[in-house]
Order: C-alpha cells, then structure tokens, then sequence
C-alpha cells in the first residue's frame, strides 16, 4: 500500500515539474497595448462592437482593423482615453449606436416561467435560477448589456436605469489608475 502511494505521488510529482517546465517554455506573451485598451473597455462583453467581448474588440483595436468609437457602454469618455492613449483624434459614437444610460436588469418574479434562456445569455452570470423556478439578477454583477431581453419568451425582464446619487455613485477609475495619472 505504502509502495503505491510512493509511486504515484513520484508519477505525481514528475508530470508536475513536466507541466510546469512546458508553461514556462511556451509561454505567450500578451500584446501591453492590447492589456491597456482593454481595461479601459467597460467589460461589459455585451457585443454592441461587433465583437464576443471586450478583449477581441481591444485586439481588433491594436492591429487597426476595427476603430475606437464602437462601445457604446464606454461613451464619449471611453472613447477620449482611447484615442489619448494611441494618439488619434477622437471620433464622435459610431453610426447606428446610441448612448445609453447605466442600467441593470430587473426580473418581474410573477412572470418568470424558468426558462433559462436568459441565463444561457447572460454574458457575465448576472442571473442565478434553475429551470422551471423562478429567476433573480444579481445587481453588483449586471452590466446593463441587454443580452437577456430578446430570449426572453415571456418579457419579464425589464432594464432599470440607476441614477448617480449617494448611494450609488462610484469612482468613474479604479484608484490605482487615480494615482498612476497624478
């Protein structure tokens, strides 16, 4: 018994330092100006850009195959880092995209029938329930990207707008970002 275990926690320890050499070896370096593009992307990955999520639409960015006014979520603001930080004029919002405000989803529980559908769309895993059970939103993790409300069969699902105030009002940057520009 003892034998075995020695000889699989040796197996063990082996393909370990196997594995850990050939992640070190192949490593793949990440583009830096794609990393900053991308935090300054809202991470909402609603796909108003055209792309699955905000990493593509910051890769697609970097190699100059797609421009810097296509997030609607990121705004007029989103817009003016970018352009500062690749050195280009900003550009208005582009065509067919609107601004909206910050919203988040709201589920009218007396109408939800449990379909799911809106959890398979759900980018972020905003929407916790289970089939034929009634759905919630978690409201820290919603984006207000929207994706929920066409499969919904039952239009149950609604986007509020929350309004800045007190209560929820947030730093528009990160605080590290804060002092990185000081």
């Amino acid at each position: 018994m003892l034998s075995a275990l020695l000889i699989l926690g040796g197996i063990g320890l082996v393909l370990g330092g196997i594995l850990g050499w050939a992640a070190i070896r192949f490593r793949v370096e990440d583009d830096p100006l794609v990393e900053k593009i991308d935090a300054i992307l809202p991470q909402t990955q609603c796909g108003q850009c055209g792309f699955p999520g905000c990493k593509p639409y910051a890769e697609a960015i970097a190699k100059g195959e797609a421009d810097i006014n296509k997030c609607p979520p990121g705004g007029d603001d989103g817009i003016r880092r970018m352009a500062e930080l690749l050195g280009v004029e900003p550009k208005p919002l582009g065509e067919g995209l609107a601004h909206k405000p910050k919203s988040v989803a709201v589920i009218d529980e007396n109408t939800c029938i449990g379909c799911t559908l809106c959890i398979q769309a759900c980018p972020v895993d905003a929407i916790v329930g289970a089939a034929k059970q009634m759905h919630t939103i978690i409201e820290a993790q919603c984006t207000g990207c929207e994706l929920c409300l066409p499969p919904c069969p039952v239009d149950c699902i609604s986007m509020v707008v929350i309004r800045e105030e007190i209560d929820s009002w947030k730093w528009r940057y990160p605080v590290y970002m804060l002092k990185q520009a000081a």
